[in-house]
């Protein structure tokens, strides 16, 4: 069923303490709408948001309600009951290339420095106060309401350190030190981030091979204005263009796929493979993300294929207008531009 239209849905922000008291009593809140559209952001803010979605849902089927909230986590905490069979879950990624169409704003080099949020990505100037401003209120928000972590300097110093990094392998014991913490609580700051999607934990596909990496993750911002934030990009060089690239087709892929399940190949000599998706039935699909089509080497998913052979190899950059094909010894590599890999995943 296609989405309704603006002018039919109603905004109601759960944050503000009015609203919530018009809450206090589902059905008389519920009985003023009719087969309207509504939209309850920051649901988790209710005291039993699940009551109020499993009424509308059981006895108001005329009723479309869009329920948003700044993280699953939040508002599991609180959901009492599943929902089973009432609801679907969407996840909203930062803007992706339908999304710049849509904002008649196609710059991709604009995308990659504001990065994704909508209002971070049409300011007039570079927003950079409101990245800092973000995440204190993500830190005050999220992580002490729901996870009361103490030492916020440590959080906060890490946070800055992962989306500095963003794209690289994570060790663990790198951060203990500058955050000053041990080990195990590196390892629950990460937990952290991935639960509320503020970080993307890529994991290695492996099949437990003697020549494979198999444990290290690799670890994303979830999008390329913090990662540009925390670097002091204000402005792009053509040599930071390659890993924003990469960030943003892990993007696309995550918000067309409505999925993490994502991973990279590394073997121990040091060949990689960007990313690696594994279909339920069917050989793994190897990606790798390039700026340019000159940029490519072959010897990765060579040394892939080796392992993992009878499966598409892609290769997606910005300069592919139309899909083509080159062979690679005992490989042949398609050439896609993101649009096409887009098509490609959701048909």
């Amino acid at each position: 069923m296609p989405l309704p239209e603006p002018a039919h849905v109603e905004y109601l922000d759960c944050e503000l303490p009015r609203v919530r008291r018009m809450m206090e009593e589902p059905e008389g809140f519920l009985d003023g709408f009719g087969n309207q559209s509504i939209v309850l952001d920051e649901i988790h803010r209710l005291q039993n948001p699940s009551e109020l979605l499993k009424i509308a849902a059981d006895h108001y089927p005329g009723l479309r309600v869009i329920a948003t909230g700044s993280s699953t986590l939040g508002a599991s905490r609180k959901f009492r009951d599943t929902l089973a069979g009432r609801k679907r879950d969407i996840w909203l990624a930062p803007m992706c290339l339908a999304d710049l169409k849509d904002a008649d704003r196609p710059d991709l080099h604009h995308r990659l420095l504001r990065g994704g949020l909508p209002p971070f990505f049409l300011a007039d100037q570079l927003p950079e106060r409101d990245f800092q401003e973000w995440m204190d209120a993500y830190w005050a928000k999220d992580i002490q309401e729901l996870f009361r972590l103490e030492s916020r300097s440590s959080f906060q110093k890490f946070v800055e350190l992962v989306l500095a990094q963003s794209g690289g392998i994570f060790e663990a014991t790198r951060f203990s030190r500058p955050c000053e913490v041990s080990r195990p609580t590196i390892s629950t700051y990460l937990k952290v981030l991935e639960a509320t999607f503020v970080a993307h934990v890529i994991r290695p596909f492996s099949t437990h091979r003697a020549t494979e990496i198999v444990s290290a993750p690799k670890v994303y911002g979830f999008d390329t204005g913090f990662v540009c934030y925390y670097r002091g990009w204000q402005e792009l060089r053509p040599e930071d263009l390659g890993v924003l690239w990469e960030h943003f087709v892990l993007n696309e892929i995550m918000a067309n796929l409505q999925t993490r399940d994502v991973h990279y190949w590394r073997d121990k000599r040091g060949h990689e493979v960007d990313f690696v998706l594994t279909p339920r039935r069917g050989k793994p699909l190897a990606i790798e993300c390039k700026w340019s089509t000159n940029d490519f080497d072959a010897a990765n998913l060579q040394a892939f294929r080796k392992q993992y052979p009878h499966r598409d190899n892609l290769v997606v950059a910005t300069d592919v207008d139309r899909t083509f094909q080159r062979s690679y010894r005992e490989i042949i590599v398609r050439f896609e531009s993101l649009r096409s890999l887009t098509r490609r995943l959701t048909s």
